[in-house]
């Protein structure tokens, strides 16, 4: 059946001329120019939605008749498509934390076991933002090679397999290269979901970003939590505790594979020898995209942006971006150790990391809605730091005796990540300085947040104690409210301010 006109000789009509095809390189253009904003639950981005109808590939497979409509060949793909990346979006979510959290519940099991000092137990918490700004940095360019969808089901391949082979490599160095393997799908995941969720779902990107951070702090905090009971109801060692989570990974590949497919049956060129009517004199506005794949229009390359290295508002964000990173990975790295060392159960302890880890649950919806209203967001900063010293405080003081608010205090301290998420939307005018700002305070950030966990091991190792770390960890929420209220300033890096 077809809505095409009935003539002697079948010929295909398009509404428009069919623009050139991007070079080989720019096909992500538009899509990384909204990276952030996807990532920022509050939509507080500049990046706009692509114009147009249909994405190219699906332009190229099946024509569109003279009245501008989609052809009817296009409406098995509109039906379950979206589906299954709402499906693959919350799976894939899902899975960018238990590699670590689940870790951090059994870190004392497997010092233990691989014979680890307190300053390798540092450096592998150290290794996950590490992992974040090396192997991050490729995944812009794997994706306008091989698509998003396909870069973001290899990492889940790749998270399955580190996470499962890590607890059985033998050694320290094949834990932490199996390691590697789990957060460099995760690394790529990280920042590639945003840009998912702009292509395909560009009339709802707050919706599906707030889905995904939800499945993201949900599944932070449940593995937080049930590793250690897992681990004992399996009557295994600590290495089927870490290893069950790769089903989990396994899982979230199978809603890819057929996104992947239909991907690459879209961009399939047009079969020669199909003639094309001349396009009308005044063709009719296309309309706007209202399925996952019509999301993924075609709209010109990014243009050149600001020089950001050059911002000071760049260099305040980057800086409290890495030193929010910093606290976060001390706490999921090292949190249960503190509470285990303080006399609490290593199955409360667990518990108690995974209330830190899903404060970030409701608050992942509020904190970006109320900064995006604000036209400075220094007042959120100073909140979110004094509530992490005061958690410090009592961390030093009663470990156990408030432990339950010391995780809760720790746990809102820890949601200045979504507001550097935030603020990264709000500093820059144009879609390419949100994409430059956005690169530049996360590589730089990460960076930065490296040495943190690695000195908290060894002053941990030296001291004997948690005096020490932990003054340090309360120190840094100092300079972390200092460059957070100079880049929540009413500012864009466009004015090389």
């Amino acid at each position: 059946m077809s809505d095409e006109p009935h003539t002697p000789t079948r010929t295909s009509v398009r509404a428009t001329p069919r623009p050139a095809e991007p070079p080989t390189g720019q096909a992500l253009a538009p899509d990384a120019t909204s990276a952030v904003g996807g990532a920022s639950a509050g939509g507080a981005a500049t990046g706009s939605a692509p114009a147009g109808g249909a994405s190219a590939g699906s332009a190229s497979a099946v024509d569109t008749p003279p009245d501008g409509t989609a052809a009817p060949a296009q409406a098995p793909s509109s039906v379950w498509l979206p589906r299954l990346l709402v499906v693959g979006l919350v799976l894939a979510a899902l899975n960018l934390r238990p590699a670590i959290t689940s870790l951090g519940a059994l870190l004392e099991e497997v010092r233990t076991g691989l014979h680890m000092s307190g300053g390798v137990a540092g450096l592998l918490t150290s290794v996950p933002p590490l992992c974040f700004a090396v192997f991050g940095v490729a995944a812009p360019r794997l994706a306008r090679r091989f698509g998003p969808a396909a870069v973001v089901c290899a990492g889940m391949a790749a998270i399955a397999a580190g996470v499962l082979v890590r607890p059985f490599a033998g050694g320290t160095p094949g834990f932490l290269a199996a390691s590697a393997l789990a957060l460099m799908g995760i690394a790529l995941s990280n920042v590639l979901m945003p840009v998912i969720v702009k292509r395909y779902f560009p009339d709802r990107v707050g919706t599906m970003t707030g889905l995904y951070s939800m499945a993201l702090a949900l599944g932070t905090s449940l593995a937080a939590a049930v590793t250690v009971p897992l681990t004992a109801g399996l009557g295994g060692g600590w290495q089927t505790g870490l290893a069950v989570w790769a089903a989990l990974a396994a899982l979230a590949v199978l809603p890819w594979i057929p996104v992947v497919r239909d991907h690459r049956a879209s961009a399939r060129p047009t079969a020669p020898g199909r003639a094309h009517a001349p396009a009308p004199t005044t063709p009719p506005a296309p309309a706007p995209p209202t399925t996952a794949r019509g999301a993924a229009a075609e709209a010109p390359a990014v243009t050149a942006g600001p020089r950001v290295a050059r911002s000071r508002t760049a260099w305040a964000l980057a800086c409290f971006f890495g030193l929010q990173a910093t606290g976060a990975y001390i706490t999921m790295g090292w949190l249960p150790q503190i509470f285990r060392d303080a006399g609490v159960p290593a199955g409360t302890a667990g518990v108690l990391l995974a209330v830190t880890m899903v404060m970030g649950v409701p608050l992942a919806f509020v904190i970006p809605r109320v900064a995006g209203r604000m036209r400075q967001q220094g007042p959120i900063v100073i909140a979110l730091g004094l509530s992490g010293l005061a958690g410090y405080a009592g961390l030093l003081t009663a470990p156990a005796g408030g432990a339950w608010l010391w995780a809760v205090l720790l746990g809102v301290s820890n949601c200045a990540f979504p507001l550097a998420l935030t603020m990264i939307g709000m500093r820059a005018r144009t879609g390419t300085g949100v994409v430059r700002l956005s690169a530049f305070a996360q590589c730089a950030g990460y960076l930065l947040s490296v040495p943190g966990p690695i000195l908290v091991g060894a002053l941990y190792q030296h001291s004997g104690g948690w005096t020490a770390p932990l003054v340090l960890m309360a120190g840094l929420m100092v300079p972390q409210m200092a460059a957070g209220v100079l880049a929540g300033r009413d500012r864009a890096v466009e004015d090389g301010d």
